[in-house]
């Protein structure tokens, strides 16, 4: 188990108040790790650092704002004078409120410009801006980053998921998610070519789908898609994420870690 341990280190997490981001949290202070909480609201995020070991810390940043990321890259190094794991998780999924037009609305032909801009400018230019401005805090004794992506960004989405059970389309799985999480895998891999000599591993964790209060329609055919014939709980990747950010994988960088209960073996 020493392998897994991560005493002494110190490791941030963005989007760190979402579903699976206070999971991520919780499994690196369990491991030993001192967690930076780091999302938009910082009272928050110090509200549920208190509730982690090791002396963890809120940070308020917003990763689509260069400013805001440096000067949260700032605070580190002048905090703890190093990051030794990063956890890209920020990311928009969108949603659309409930509405006459939300089957228009999401249709690709109808797609709205500034959502796919708002998806890009936070889940490809944040991932961007965070790893650049952290990254730079790794490069004299290396580390582990680890980039959130999804079964998205290996498939196509099956616009058949979203159907009711009288196969009415209520709506479509957006073009932005897709594109952007596809990005975030070949980023990955540009990220661990360059700063595979600095000792920098740099890898990506795709999850599948989450239960979180879906359409009972939704989650039966997305069962019936997967050969665990389950969704994943929050919980379900923190032993990949530990795996990633520890020692159990020092020989791994580049690579992509699918962990979607076989969702795309089929």
């Amino acid at each position: 188990m020493d392998l897994f341990d991560l005493h002494g280190k110190v490791a941030l997490v963005t989007g760190a108040l979402g579903l699976i981001g206070k999971e991520h949290c919780k499994a690196l202070a369990q491991a030993g790790a001192t967690v930076i909480v780091a999302d938009l609201n910082k009272s928050e995020c110090q509200e549920f650092a208190n509730t982690l070991a090791n002396g963890a810390i809120g940070l308020g940043m917003d990763i689509s704002y260069e400013q805001s990321v440096q000067l949260a890259a700032i605070r580190v190094k002048t905090l703890f004078g190093k990051l030794d794991i990063l956890v890209n998780n920020a990311a928009i999924n969108d949603h659309f409120q409930e509405s006459a037009n939300i089957l228009a609305t999401s249709s690709f032909e109808n797609y709205p410009l500034t959502m796919f801009k708002k998806s890009w400018e936070v889940n490809v230019l944040g991932m961007f801006l965070v790893s650049q401005k952290m990254g730079q805090l790794m490069v004299e004794k290396g580390g582990s980053i680890i980039n959130i992506a999804s079964t998205y960004g290996l498939v196509g989405p099956d616009q058949s998921l979203y159907k009711d059970p009288h196969g009415n389309q209520m709506f479509y799985k957006t073009p932005a998610y897709p594109t952007t999480k596809g990005a975030v895998i070949n980023f990955t891999r540009y990220l661990a070519s360059y700063w595979g000599e600095k000792g920098i591993r740099v890898n990506t964790l795709s999850p599948g789908g989450v239960e979180n209060g879906q359409s009972d329609y939704f989650i039966q055919q997305y069962v019936q898609k997967t050969p665990l014939k389950r969704m994943a709980k929050s919980s379900d990747y923190a032993g990949a994420l530990l795996f990633l950010a520890s020692d159990a994988s020092a020989y791994m960088t580049g690579a992509n870690l699918v962990v979607d209960g076989g969702f795309t073996a089929i």
